[in-house]
């Protein structure tokens, strides 16, 4: 192995139990919509989409902060190898949610940054959960953390578009367009209160 790749035997086995802690998360937000489903005949889960980060990235990732690239600094540095992203139907959907991932007394919470109160500068909005998840191996007992971005569908929209317009120069545009989607922010907002008012949504759930 160089000192600046992991090998694929390393990759395999740094990521093995991320996958587990990935389907344990997924178990417990397809529970919890069941449950809401049952209680109060909707649920605020759209869909799920869930990811680990490939080789290079975490490579990338090492080598940008000045680490060693190892899978050992990998698992002890970084917090985002193993990611869900909770795309729910309206903000309170959000709050509910997290309030009941913070409610499991056997996940930790590491990090919370709520973008929704207070958006990035570009306008960008999500809550961020970094959960330490149980996952039991030859060694017992260990947390991995994931990563969580539980948005409304309008949010999600708003940040696949920012990103596809700003981050791809090969459309000839640049992340100078992005004022004009702190303007986008507050029109979506609006959608989601019309969607809302429409459907009769009410906010029951505790």
């Amino acid at each position: 192995m160089g000192k600046n790749k992991l090998s694929q035997v390393d990759y395999d086995s740094l990521i093995r139990p991320y996958r587990d802690a990935l389907f344990t998360i997924q178990l417990r937000l397809d529970g919890l919509n069941a449950d809401y489903l049952k209680m109060y005949k909707n649920y605020p889960i759209h869909h799920i989409q869930q990811r680990i980060k490939v080789k290079t990235s975490i490579e990338n990732k090492l080598k940008k902060r000045g680490l060693p690239i190892t899978a050992q600094i990998a698992r002890d540095e970084l917090t985002d190898i193993a990611g869900i992203r909770v795309i729910c139907y309206f903000t309170e959907d959000v709050y509910h949610l997290v309030r009941q991932m913070k409610k499991q007394t056997d996940l930790i919470l590491i990090k919370e940054s709520d973008y929704i109160k207070e958006p990035k500068e570009n306008g960008y909005r999500s809550y961020h959960l970094v959960l330490g998840i149980p996952v039991y191996n030859m060694d017992g007992l260990q947390y991995y953390p994931v990563e969580l971005q539980i948005r409304t569908l309008t949010m999600d929209l708003w940040a696949s578009m920012e990103h596809r317009i700003c981050y791809k120069p090969e459309d000839g545009l640049s992340s100078s367009n992005s004022s004009h989607f702190r303007r986008y922010t507050a029109l979506l907002d609006e959608i989601e209160h019309e969607c809302k008012e429409m459907c009769g949504y009410e906010v029951t759930r505790c």
